[in-house]
């Protein structure tokens, strides 16, 4: 199996400016390095230091500077890509160990959900994998994750010693390109609210992820469940760049 890509290049000089940033070598107001400082220390075209610009610019890191030189407007922090679908990789940024416990790992058929979210037909067979996650013996989350079997079977022998899946996964050469994340407040069933410790009816989180390879491919659909007081969300936005976040309004009923 192929090993994970390295990080590409505009990714490392992204990775070094939010680390000038966040240690204040670079604090609010400072001017950024320029374009042609940046290409020189990083020895490349002024094609992945734009990039890099951008992506500092969408977390709302930085100024658009139109025509002048970006400036720094804050040390907002925002999770890895990796954070972003790995529960143990999150906790670890927030300087937090994870315990957990694995209720079910089997193969099953997909119900019809999971199926058209894999891009396979119902009934067939995939891998399901329930656990809690625990922090201070305490329940923090809910996780269900099913994935196509040629992607699964890496994880059949997967046990509560291993810290990540997703880095189980890795190894083998399974490599999360990109995901859709959604997440959506709504009250806690009797069985969640037993497991997480909360009454029946307390708001929880439920986040829905789908993790594909760089062709597109399907290779992990998840649903994890946190109670509402145990989670908070932070968007940064600045003028002139789209936000990744959309709010859709829903009634009642709906």
């Amino acid at each position: 199996m192929p090993g994970r890509r390295e990080p590409q290049q505009y990714q490392k000089i992204a990775s070094f400016l939010r680390g000038e940033i966040s240690s204040g070598r670079l604090g609010v107001g400072d001017v950024l390095p320029s374009e042609a400082e940046l290409c020189e220390q990083f020895q490349t075209s002024r094609g992945p230091v734009r990039q890099a610009m951008a992506e500092l610019r969408s977390e709302g890191t930085i100024s658009s500077g139109r025509g002048r030189r970006s400036v720094v407007l804050g040390n907002f922090s925002s999770e890895s890509f990796e954070a972003s679908y790995s529960a143990a990789q999150r906790y670890k940024e927030a300087g937090f160990t994870l315990e957990q416990k694995i209720h079910w790992l089997a193969r099953r058929p997909a119900p019809r959900e999971v199926a058209e979210a894999l891009g396979v037909k119902e009934g067939d067979p995939i891998v399901y994998i329930h656990r809690t996650r625990q922090r201070a013996g305490q329940t923090r989350l809910i996780q269900e994750e099913y994935f196509p079997l040629e992607v699964g079977r890496h994880i059949l022998d997967f046990d509560e010693s291993e810290p990540s899946l997703h880095a189980v996964l890795a190894r083998a050469g399974v490599e999360v390109d990109n995901l859709s994340r959604q997440l959506r407040a709504r009250p806690a069933t009797p069985e969640e609210a037993e497991t997480l410790g909360i009454e029946e009816g307390f708001p929880v989180f439920e986040v829905t992820n789908r993790l594909h390879n760089h062709n597109g491919d399907p290779i992990e659909y998840g649903v994890y469940v946190f109670p509402a007081d145990r989670m908070q969300m932070q968007m940064n936005a600045i003028r002139g760049a789209g936000s990744p976040l959309r709010f859709t309004l829903q009634s009642p009923t709906e």
